[in-house]
């Protein structure tokens, strides 16, 4: 527990936070149970830990800020089948639910025969209820009630008589067979969302067209696919392109004049939006000497996006700019984001500015913000500046060398020693880049050159972040932290067991912190297993998010830290502008005393923003190799194996980096069973093993870009498709289809149809059904096992990995 002097009374128990939870007669926000128990300072964190423990227990639940006792659902409850979760559970949740929090997890018991006829997605059950704990029920079926509308994306194909629409969610596999009336002209690939049709049906679902967005055979559309599978927002409402159209110029009012100051961009060659501008002198102060004085300048969006106006509703929306090889989807309008938001070069533009000055190691003595307008001296990209240090600078570059580039690169140095000192987290994977011609078509997949300076850039965004946090902690204004918890002991654990198996030896028991991890990451460098283990530790970490509450940054090993230098792409950062506007007094646009009460509710939406936004990006990646790999079926190629799964192993190109997926019943040889601990999957009979990390040549047996999905086979063997063929190990398992094989669980659970009217059950059900090759088990350990999504993420999270300082600069 944590031990605040500031506290007179005891920190409160489990039991004590949920007593009082239980007797308030109306939900309490986490600020009511503090001042109750008398909680200050560093104790809060610990509240929000026990809080968050008691939430994921289901003790208590969460609505809109605010914490309740769980309700019991009744013992009989009409409930809408929502899905099949990664494990081949099917899922459902009450058709009424009026709560602002989440409903229960409802885990449906298909029917076997002789009962009704099984549900599929959108059916309506009357089903009773058994509560088997942690906000968790299983659901026995009374009676099928009907069937809800349901909405699929897919990819249009024409047929002779009707259509087809094939869903791009992977996970769907069932086709829809839809009428050409409605639309006759639609031409194949067309990318359209179709409502499922009620009623009974033979064959086919049947469906109608709904809406059409693009076509999946332009390359320009590709990205479309992720936009419209994960909900991105990416037209503006009328009255926001408005809002924008009417913005003018910043007015100089009573903000600091910067434009003698020769601040310079430095960004991608793509880049299209300028937020941030740097500059470096030595410290003329001969009290500092080798000392610097430096400054950052970042677009002064606050002066456009007002508290609650139309920009601001739509931005908080978005919470962040969404980036696809093709295109942007912005988190404010073009006429913002890349005009009077944007620091192009020679032009008067509005900025925050913070003013450093550092000693020769990189400390920092004091810094200074402002308001001011600055006028940008040159856009430089990463290469030309990088170039130019090397010895070969460009007529842009070259008169701005000695008096521009090198004092930057002075400061960098200092703050490299700084880092050093505070043991940063230095994680080194390499990030792929999509490359396309004028068309849109991929020509390249490459990876993403890392230069000096781009870490320059990051090094100056890093100490403005903090100088915001340190500030707003300051003139006590609200801050919105960007929080990164240290590794959870179940990873770490699991850490613990892989490196010790791969001959690396992670201190256990003790408190770990960034340079542990570093040690390890330096044992292994220049070693053929260098990229893998780097990958475990990255798949270590927690995820960074925004709150108010602050934990401190465990990756960039800082106590405050917030984002501040990229408002026109990231709402989190618009609201520290606002806080120090606000509490400094810098005039118009500020945070509202009242907003401040919201940071935590809008920090956890824009932190599901950012991960929606994640994954879109990863999507519209895999979509885009697939594409690529598409005229390459038949072809091997040499990979490694990224991951490894109870249902098969990922495997990623050398050459490309795209990813791809060996399932387990095409392995040959042996009859194999998962080893979670040791990322392996191991033969029963032979003894073959496939580990994380294997060298291994695969063949490529599918690519498709609507899903994005890329199906691999091992080169060499011939397709395996019965794994029944294959000897079971003795004393493993039970017969298929009796109580406790769950065998069946790595397809669609027996008796479930994907297609309500598909009365055969082809679709996975069945006692024969599910995936052959599965390790057959209880139900229980099954649920111990990484799921399917979970393993994606994981992998995917390698494959578009950035530095820790990277993602969070």
């Amino acid at each position: 527990m944590a031990n605040d002097t500031e506290n007179k009374t005891p920190f409160p128990t489990r039991e004590q936070i949920m007593e009082f939870i239980d007797m308030s007669p109306t939900p309490v926000g986490k600020r009511e149970i503090a001042r109750a128990f008398n909680i200050k300072g560093a104790a809060k964190i610990e509240l929000k830990k026990i809080l968050k423990d008691l939430k994921i227990g289901g003790d208590v639940v969460k609505g809109r800020r605010r914490f309740d006792k769980p309700d019991r659902l009744p013992p009989v409850e009409v409930l809408e089948i929502t899905g099949i979760d990664d494990e081949g559970e099917v899922i459902a949740r009450p058709n009424v639910w009026k709560e602002d929090y989440e409903p229960p997890v409802i885990y449906v018991k298909m029917i076997r025969r002789g009962g009704p006829s099984a549900p599929g997605i959108g059916d309506k059950i009357l089903a009773k209820l058994r509560y088997t704990g942690k906000q968790t029920y299983e659901a026995s079926i009374m009676r099928v009630l009907g069937s809800g509308p349901q909405r699929v994306l897919g990819i249009f194909r024409p047929n002779e008589r009707e259509g087809r629409v094939v869903p791009t969610d992977r996970k769907d596999a069932g086709e829809i067979a839809v009428p050409l009336d409605d639309h006759p002209d639609l031409e194949g690939g067309a990318l359209v969302l179709t409502e499922i049709l009620p009623g009974k049906h033979f064959g086919l679902r049947k469906g109608r067209i709904t809406e059409v967005f693009g076509n999946i055979n332009e390359p320009k559309s590709i990205s479309l696919v992720s936009i419209h599978a994960r909900g991105i927002p990416f037209e503006f409402p009328p009255e926001v392109e408005l809002q924008a159209r009417e913005s003018k110029a910043t007015p100089m009012g009573k903000r600091t004049d910067l434009r003698d100051i020769p601040l310079v961009t430095i960004d991608g060659a793509d880049a299209r939006d300028f937020d941030d501008a740097v500059w470096a002198e030595a410290d003329p102060d001969p009290e500092n000497e080798g000392g610097w004085h430096i400054m950052v300048a970042i677009a002064d969006v606050s002066w456009y996006v007002r508290p609650h106006d139309a920009l601001d509703r739509e931005a908080v929306k978005r919470g962040n700019s969404c980036y696809f090889p093709d295109r942007v989807v912005p988190m404010l309008p073009f006429e913002l984001s890349n005009g009077w938001c944007s620091l192009v070069p020679h032009e008067d533009r509005g900025c925050m500015a913070v003013e450093m000055w550092l000693n020769r190691h990189g400390t920092k003595l004091r810094h200074k913000f402002c308001r001011g307008i600055m006028r940008s001296a040159a856009r430089l990209t990463y290469d030309q500046v990088q170039r130019a240090m090397d010895g070969y600078p460009d007529d842009t570059t070259g008169p701005l060398l000695e008096t521009i580039i090198k004092p930057l690169y002075g400061a960098y140095e200092a703050f490299l020693e700084a880092r050093k000192g505070r043991g940063v987290l230095e994680l080194d994977l390499p990030e792929r880049k999509i490359e396309l011609n004028d068309k849109g078509q991929i020509i390249a997949i490459a990876p993403r050159a890392r230069f000096d300076s781009h870490k320059l850039i990051e090094e100056f965004m890093v100490a403005a972040n903090v100088c915001a946090a340190e500030e707003l902690e300051r003139i006590k204004q609200p801050c919105m932290y960007r929080i990164h918890d240290a590794p959870s002991e179940e990873k770490l654990e699991a850490l613990h067991e892989f490196l010790e198996g791969a001959g690396y030896k992670l201190n256990k028991g003790a408190v770990l912190r960034p340079r542990d991890f570093n040690r390890i990451l330096e044992q292994a460098k220049d070693t053929p297993e260098a990229e893998l283990i780097n990958t475990v530790v990255l798949r270590s970490q927690s995820q960074a998010m925004y709150s108010p509450d602050n934990i401190g940054h465990f990756g960039l090993a800082l106590k405050k830290y917030a984002h501040f230098t990229s408002p026109i792409r990231r709402y989190a950062d618009l609201l520290v502008h606002r806080a120090l506007i606000a509490g400094l007094k810098l005039g118009e646009g500020g945070l509202p005393p009242e907003d401040g009460e919201r940071f935590e509710q809008i920090g956890e939406d824009i932190s599901g923003t950012e991960r929606r936004a994640a994954m879109a990006e990863r999507d519209a990646v895999d979509r885009y190799v697939a594409a690529y790999m598409a005229d390459k079926v038949g072809a091997e190629f040499p990979g490694r194996v990224s991951g490894v799964t109870h249902f098969g192993l990922f495997v990623s190109l050398n050459e490309t980096g795209a990813d791809g997926l060996i399932p387990i019943s095409t392995l040959p040889d042996d009859y194999y069973v998962h080893d979670a601990i040791g990322h392996a999957l191991v033969g029963q009979n032979r003894g073959k093993t496939f580990r994380l990390g294997d060298d291994v040549v695969v063949r490529i047996a599918e690519a498709d870009a609507a899903t994005g999905s890329l199906a691999l086979r091992l080169a060499g063997h011939a397709d395996i498709t019965d794994r029944d063929l294959i000897e079971r190990p003795r004393g493993r398992g039970k017969r298929r289809g009796s109580p406790g094989d769950r065998s069946h669980r790595h397809g669609t659970k027996p008796g479930f149809r994907a297609n309500p009217k598909d009365k055969t059950g082809a679709s996975g059900g069945g006692p024969r059904g599910g995936k052959p090759g599965g390790k057959p088990g209880t139900k229980a350990a099954s649920k111990k096992k990484t799921t399917p999504k979970k393993q994606r993420k994981l992998v995917a999270s390698s494959r578009v990995a950035r530095n820790t300082t990277k993602r969070d600069s």
